[in-house]
């Protein structure tokens, strides 16, 4: 009887632990295939990736396809794909239409007569997304309910949502402020820093940091006590925008460049060097292009130029290209990565900044001076690399060749809006803005003619924004309310003609659309509607 007891216990213990091997195995498995998923997606759909991509009569715009939602696994998707292996057009559409969920081109919407404001309410329901339940496809699952821009911009972009934050922030939309404020700490936290946007394809790159302003806004609404909330996180993504500014020397490092005399400023940058999945073709075309002009470029360079370029938000823009013995800007010259940029670096000194506002509310700590010490340090970097004096402006800076880009761009006024400026770069800014930037519809991006969409004749409402709010920060009150009511003038007029809030505008030809660029405009469309509700309830 006592060895039956001993057994019947032996017996128990092996299947209870048997079945917690189970369960870890299980558990295991789960976090295995959720692993395996989040992959981009030439890594995902593999010969099919390259097949597609690389074929431009299926689909006219490249980042329809990495968008598809598989209906089976990866895997058994790949194995089906090598069995049937369809070789014609029709035979590889039918196989794509059979087994992924295409997106739709356009939005079920319904557009009516609405008043602009109101429309713009409406529309914060339709462009909010919930939060999601498992990965499809490319897509990143987010904790919380996020607004995306619209049209082809299906998921969370990064620092378009700090300007659809001003307008939910007036609409009362707050829970939807703090739900998406959540979901770029989760990103940090997880991936350690914020993508591009909620996609695979965007793991390599960020955008540019307004993660720390968001935290400021949201601060400005519920108390000081967020400073301290974010502050991990804020750490994090400054820990990952100076990676590599320990080391010793000059040089350029990742997004950091150490210049001769031992100051630290940033570049964007992407971690890969390859065609970005979104926009495979054009890529591998522009790179063709620039090897062929300068062959002792390489596409690898060619591809991490452009990706950096997609880093900066300003895809693409003459600021990152060279001017030929024509005048002419080409893409193929693209040299992103040679660049140390006003906004980028103007966006850091606030991030130091918050960063000692936090810490010096989290207790009396010499984090707080370290980081005011770093922030003096940039403003200083700033002014001495990224002003000229002789034209009166805020410059990008090519390390390669230790001088200013002399290509002018609305980035200029980012030390305005930070408040770097001198009150003398502040009155010759504003007349730079005056005189070279402003047009019927508002403030022109650049004044280069170069058929890219962060070119004239476009206009952003980003850029808008960030240029009155820097203007009435040292009292230009009269140029700030001028280019206010022209943009806002623009917005209205052309909303009463189709309903619509765009993406970008064009504001040198009022009867025209904007354009340029590597797809058509985009309607939605979340950063013109929080500008647009931001200035237009002043």
């Amino acid at each position: 009887m006592k060895k039956l007891s001993v057994n019947f216990l032996f017996l128990c213990s092996f299947l209870i632990l048997n079945a917690c091997s189970s369960a870890v195995t299980t558990e295991e498995k789960k976090t295995e295939e959720k692993q395996l998923s989040i992959l981009p997606p030439e890594d995902l759909y593999g010969e099919l990736f390259y097949r597609v991509q690389e074929n431009d009569s299926l689909f006219s715009d490249s980042k329809t396809f990495v968008d598809a939602v598989p209906r089976i696994a990866p895997e058994e998707l790949r194995k089906r794909y090598s069995e049937i292996q369809p070789e014609t057009n029709a035979e590889i559409k039918a196989f794509l239409n059979k087994n992924f969920i295409i997106p739709e081109a356009s939005s079920d919407y319904e557009t009516d007569s609405s008043s602009i404001n109101l429309h713009i309410k409406k529309l914060w329901e339709e462009l909010k997304r919930p939060a999601d339940e498992q990965v499809s496809g490319t897509l990143i699952p987010l904790p919380n309910p996020y607004i995306v821009p619209g049209g082809r911009f299906r998921e969370i972009y990064y620092w378009d949502s700090y300007f659809t934050m001003l307008g939910l922030q007036e609409d009362g939309e707050i829970k939807t402020i703090k739900h998406m404020l959540d979901n770029f700490a989760w990103l940090i936290e997880n991936y350690g820093f914020i993508p591009n946007g909620n996609r695979t394809y965007y793991l390599s790159r960020s955008q540019p940091p307004f993660f720390a302003k968001m935290v400021q806004l949201l601060a400005q609404i519920q108390g000081e006590e967020v400073y301290a909330e974010y502050l991990p996180a804020m750490q994090k993504e400054y820990d990952f925008w100076m990676s590599g500014s320990e080391n010793a020397g000059s040089g350029a490092y990742k997004r950091v460049v150490i210049l001769p005399d031992g100051e630290i400023l940033n570049r964007y940058w992407d971690d890969k060097n390859t065609p970005r999945p979104e926009s495979y073709r054009e890529d591998v075309k522009t790179a063709e292009k620039a090897v062929a002009k300068n062959p002792e470029r390489t596409r690898g360079e060619v591809y991490r130029d452009l990706r950096a370029a997609a880093e900066s938000g300003w895809d693409f823009s003459s600021r990152w290209l060279s001017i030929n013995g024509n005048g002419d800007f080409n893409l193929y010259s693209i040299h992103t990565t040679q660049i140390i940029p006003v906004d980028l670096n103007s966006l850091l000194y606030n991030l130091e900044h918050t960063l000692a506002r936090a810490y010096e509310l989290e207790a009396p700590t010499d984090k707080a001076e370290i980081y005011r010490r770093k922030a003096e340090n940039r403003k200083a970097a700033i002014q001495k690399y990224l002003w000229e004096e002789e034209t009166g402006f805020y410059f990008d800076y090519n390390f390669k060749n230790a001088n200013t880009t002399g290509i002018y761009s609305l980035a200029g006024v980012y030390p305005l809006f930070f408040e770097i400026s001198k009150v003398e770069q502040a009155r010759k800014v504003t007349e730079a803005l005056e005189q070279i930037f402003l047009r019927p519809g508002g403030l022109v991006s650049t004044p280069h003619h170069t058929g890219q969409q962060w070119d004239a004749p476009n206009a952003w409402a980003p850029l808008q924004y960030m240029s009155i709010e820097g203007l009435r920060n040292y009292g230009k009150d009269q140029l700030a309310s001028e280019i206010k009511q022209r943009w806002l003038n623009l917005n209205q007029n052309v909303y009463q003609k189709t309903f619509k809030m765009l993406e970008k505008y064009n504001v040198e030809d009022l009867s025209k659309e904007s354009g340029g660029g590597e797809y058509p405009t985009q309607d939605g469309f979340g950063w013109t509607n929080g500008v647009y509700q931001k200035l237009s309830k002043e």
